[in-house]
């Protein structure tokens, strides 16, 4: 079962900074995984679980960048904040290019990591929430037989039922009907609303 509550794991090689970032951010009310090592943390990397993932720039191993880009080519699309004594600026942009959040140097107020945390956990769930609703679309528009999809694109494209029944050879009446069960099948109830699906599909021929 996949857990719903966002996490925030928190990899780091100093003990004492993954004590220091496990009190701050339960205090805050978050629930957390510490890793004291990139390895570790890729072990069980945790594609499917809601948070963000807060990591040292420069450790042992693996790099807080190897392991961003570990991650995105594993799929796992877990915001990511930098958090370092060793910053700059060639790998500052290096790693908002890839994605990051925030890249904050230490010592860092604890305000402003919170703050970053948070936008961090909300840009999860809006990346989550959109790919559920692209997930759905596309399985409603699975759903449509070959004919009801090629009436759906038509439709989408602006043509009238006479002009699709044209293009595919079919008796008006009978594109009325493909017509209609499009658009109880993908539950719009406008031309409108049709063509703001096929958009978020991706285009005239998802």
């Amino acid at each position: 079962m996949i857990a719903t509550e966002p996490t925030v794991f928190v990899v780091d090689d100093d003990a004492s900074v993954l004590r220091a970032m496990d009190r701050l951010l339960r205090a805050a009310g978050y629930a957390v995984e510490a890793h004291a090592s990139p390895a570790a943390f890729l072990e069980g990397a945790p594609s499917e679980r809601p948070g963000c993932v807060v990591v040292d720039l420069r450790m042992p191993g693996l790099s807080g960048l190897e392991l961003q880009e570990a991650l995105v080519r594993r799929g796992c699309l877990l915001p990511i904040v930098f958090l370092t004594g060793h910053g700059d600026v060639s790998s500052s942009v290096r790693a908002m290019k890839t994605g990051a959040i925030d890249f904050l140097t230490k010592p860092c107020d604890d305000t402003v990591l919170l703050a970053a945390v948070e936008r961090a956990i909300a840009r999860d769930a809006a990346v989550r929430a959109a790919r559920g609703e692209q997930q759905s679309l596309r399985t409603r528009f699975d759903a449509l037989t070959q004919r009801e999809r090629e009436v759906c694109l038509r439709v989408a494209r602006g043509l009238m039922n006479k002009q699709i029944a044209e293009e595919l050879g079919a008796a008006e009446k009978t594109i009325k009907v493909h017509r209609g069960r499009v658009m109880e099948k993908l539950g719009v109830a406008s031309v409108a609303e049709l063509v703001r699906l096929v958009d978020r599909l991706q285009g005239p021929d998802p």
